[in-house]
């Protein structure tokens, strides 16, 4: 088999997945408050969190997810450096504003690319534990 033909999970698992990392994000935004966790952790699962995300309610394949993703992340990250909210002069809503963030910051697109290509990572080893030999 080719890694370049990854075969999709059950929905339900990037559901589970999804609801997993939803719930661990939130604890992070509620309780952590550091330089690290909160900051490069949080990025590298919220990308993780996205594609289960879209992969649970999508039929979209593996690497267009994976694309799909890293794109909006990357968006919302160049968002930041433009400061659209400033631009705008709009005050959006408390949940929009934490998920357009306040400062772009290149280590938060490599911690997107990092997230993203963990994802691949795992998909290529569910695909060569799962796949029937043939």
């Amino acid at each position: 088999m080719s890694i370049f033909t990854l075969n999709r999970n059950r929905r339900k698992n990037y559901l589970i997945g999804f609801f997993s990392l939803l719930i661990t994000e939130i604890l992070i935004a509620s309780f952590i408050k550091d330089d690290f966790i909160r900051p490069y952790l949080g990025d590298f699962l919220v990308v993780i969190m996205l594609y289960c995300f879209l992969m649970g309610i999508s039929r979209f394949s593996i690497y267009k997810s994976l694309f799909i993703v890293l794109i909006f992340s990357f968006i919302i990250e160049f968002l930041q450096l433009i400061d659209i909210v400033k631009l705008l002069q709009y005050q959006p809503p408390k949940p929009i504003m934490i998920i357009l963030g306040s400062s772009f910051s290149v280590w938060d697109l490599l911690a997107y690319l990092l997230g993203l290509l963990s994802c691949l990572i795992l998909e290529i080893i569910m695909n060569r534990t799962y796949t029937p030999s043939t």
